[in-house]
């Protein structure tokens, strides 16, 4: 199995990034300025941590057929000062609504974390990956 991205230079520090399904997304700073337009690159390593297990989550969840009406993930991550300002902790902090049972929850984010999501698998080996949640009504 293999994926295919593009990354499309449009000028200056701004970029768009295409995936393997033809899905874009806004890369980067405004031309000529320090605004803001696009995505930080690195927040997308963080996202694509967040929506990998996300996707895992949700899918055992539902064939456990576990009432989850909304799932939320804060990731959050540390990185050091100087570059390339490599992550060295990220914290996945699920949020779900609904009357979900606490341990089956929990068993899906390890399930998640420690064997389905390619993401966080990839990243472990450098860096310390932490996860907690939370139920709310």
């Amino acid at each position: 199995m293999s994926s295919t991205i593009t990354m499309r230079w449009v000028e200056d520090h701004l970029m768009v990034g295409t995936d393997s399904h033809g899905h874009s997304v806004v890369i980067g700073m405004a031309p000529g300025t320090d605004t803001r337009v696009g995505v930080k690159a690195s927040d997308l390593l963080l996202m694509a941590a967040a929506a990998c297990s996300m996707y895992d989550v949700v899918d055992i969840l539902t064939k456990q057929q576990e009432p989850l009406e909304k799932l939320t993930i804060e990731c959050t991550g540390d990185q050091l000062p100087d570059p390339p300002n490599t992550f060295t902790r990220i914290n996945l902090h699920y949020i779900a609504k609904g009357a979900v049972t606490p341990e089956k929850l929990g068993r899906a984010i390890r399930l998640s974390e420690d064997k389905y999501c390619s993401v966080i698998n990839t990243l472990r080996p450098g860096t310390s990956i932490h996860s907690n949640y939370e139920i709310v009504p």
